[in-house]
């Protein structure tokens, strides 16, 4: 990696590292992309590389070292894929995130991580995983973008970090900030390497990560640039400051120079405020970025049964396209219910977010030559809580239901669906669902989140939880006059099935 401070080399353990992780932290400037490329280029050709990269710095790795670039601006469907056959076929990579908003960022490189994380068994090659400015993909708390954005980014980062090492990934994350970083995220690596930092805050954590006194943290601050101090199995047993070796390649962006100013001329005055004449004839342009075209309006013009008249008409000596039929109403109800029942029926699909089964029910539905204007985010997710609950027809036609449908948009969006089933349950008096079964409505595993959720429809008076004599629970709600009959909450989703009513 460089030099220790009597001139020794500073060694790294790859095959340690692949086990125990790696975080880096350093102020903008302190020189992480620098350590990054460093760690990049030494260990090119003894493992697989993939590489999370925010501004595009990293791209210039292809032409020395045979990475792919993978530029991000694509569906989530389409990134998964590609991420699942870089694993297939080992080939190391670039992801560039450059030129998207934060928000897209985001939701690309969770896409990515995810089709990485989701591979075959028979693919779990080792890869070095590395992470650029990963504060922006699992932030401490939440910011400008949307919650599911956020959830879904900090959940890609929590499994790399967290449970990727037994699928083969080795997470490199990083940040210009501990304190912008998830605790959980960041308390996952064993190996550290800590740069110049200037905050309290963040001098003291790491201090603590390193485990040296409180009063050594300031010499973080006065660490100069390509300088950090190494702690970890994969690099030394104690504290030890490194200077960061040269690199073969650079990246496209670098720090700003001192660049002298041409020698001015004497008639400088004239030249700035004399107009050219040529201005006056001179069109005003004024350039702005082109507003990105709505994802419904382009989906919206795929799915129109022929295309409009005008200069795109097809002529006569042109063969064309034959229109797709139209089809009424009630047929189309029909024909996106099919679909959505497609996706739903996948055992796994209670565990997907929610974006990623709208653009697989989007993908279908062209498919399927349903035509029309697609189904906006918000009534998809309506519908794939109501399609989880379970309910038949002639609980949908009740008046119950439609209260329960009423109070279900008091909750937010990923809470509807376990609201309803909830609700379902209580309307036709089965049993209380376990916690397994609440906790796969909510997409989890976890059964003390099932709890929880439990607990929160209570605090917000939405129901009422409470046990009988044998200890099995009882879910009430005052709204709807009705109440679940007992069950037991640790049943299993077999065994805790539903029964037709209690008189029965």
């Amino acid at each position: 990696m460089g030099t220790l401070a009597g001139g020794d080399p500073a060694k790294l353990d790859i095959e340690e590292l692949l086990a125990t992780r790696l975080l880096v932290q350093g102020n903008s400037g302190s020189g992480k992309s620098h350590l990054l490329r460093r760690l990049l280029e030494q260990s090119a050709k003894w493992v697989q590389q993939v590489i999370i990269d925010p501004e595009g710095d990293f791209v210039t790795l292809a032409d020395k070292y045979g990475h792919v670039v993978i530029d991000a601006d694509r569906t989530e469907a389409e990134l998964a894929g590609i991420a699942d056959r870089i694993r297939r076929h080992r080939v190391s990579c670039v992801l560039t995130l450059e030129g998207l908003e934060i928000e897209q960022q985001m939701r690309a490189a969770a896409a990515f991580l995810n089709g990485m994380f989701d591979a075959d068994r028979e693919f779990w090659f080792p890869v070095l995983v590395v992470v650029d400015e990963a504060q922006m993909f699992a932030p401490s708390m939440g910011g400008d973008v949307s919650e599911d954005a956020r959830r879904m980014s900090l959940g890609a980062m929590t499994n790399l970090m967290c449970r990727g090492r037994k699928r083969g990934l080795a997470g490199v994350i990083a940040t210009q900030r501990l304190a912008k970083l998830a605790k959980n995220v960041a308390a996952e690596a064993s190996n550290f390497l800590m740069g110049r930092t200037f905050l309290d805050i963040d001098m003291a954590r790491a201090a603590d990560l390193l485990g040296m006194d409180r009063r050594q943290a300031e010499m973080f601050r006065n660490l100069k640039r390509g300088n950090f101090v190494a702690l970890g199995p994969a690099l030394s047993r104690r504290p030890l400051p490194i200077v960061i070796g040269n690199v073969e390649t650079s990246a496209r962006s670098s720090s700003p120079k001192l660049m002298p100013l041409p020698d001015a001329p004497q008639d400088v005055e004239d030249l700035i405020f004399t107009p050219d004449p040529e201005e006056f004839t001179r069109p005003i342009v004024r350039r702005a970025p082109p507003a990105p075209r709505p994802t419904t309006d382009i989906l919206a013009e795929l799915s129109r049964a022929a295309p409009a008249g005008g200069e795109d008409q097809p002529s006569a000596a042109t063969p064309s396209r034959p229109a797709a039929p139209e089809i009424s109403a009630e047929e189309r109800e029909e024909r996106l219910a099919a679909v959505l029942d497609e996706i739903l029926a996948d055992p796994q699909a209670a565990y997907r977010t929610d974006s990623v089964l709208y653009q697989e029910f989007l993908v279908r539905a062209r498919m399927r030559r349903v035509g029309g204007p697609p189904m906006a985010m918000g009534e998809f997710r309506r519908r794939v809580a109501i399609s989880r609950s379970g309910v038949d027809e002639e609980t949908v036609a009740s008046e119950g239901w439609a209260t329960a449908l009423s109070l279900s948009a008091q909750v937010s969006d990923d809470l509807q669906g376990v609201f309803l089933l909830l609700a379902k349950a209580a309307l036709t008096r089965e049993v209380c669902p376990s916690d397994q079964r609440i906790a796969k409505a909510y997409g989890t595993h976890s059964a003390r989140r099932a709890r929880r959720l439990l607990g929160y429809f209570e605090e917000q008076g939405l129901m009422v939880v409470h046990t009988d004599f044998s200890g099995k629970r009882i879910v009430a709600f005052p709204d709807l006059q009705a109440e679940t009959a007992p069950g037991d909450p640790n049943a299993t989703d077999e065994a805790g099935g539903e029964v037709p009513s209690a008189a029965e």
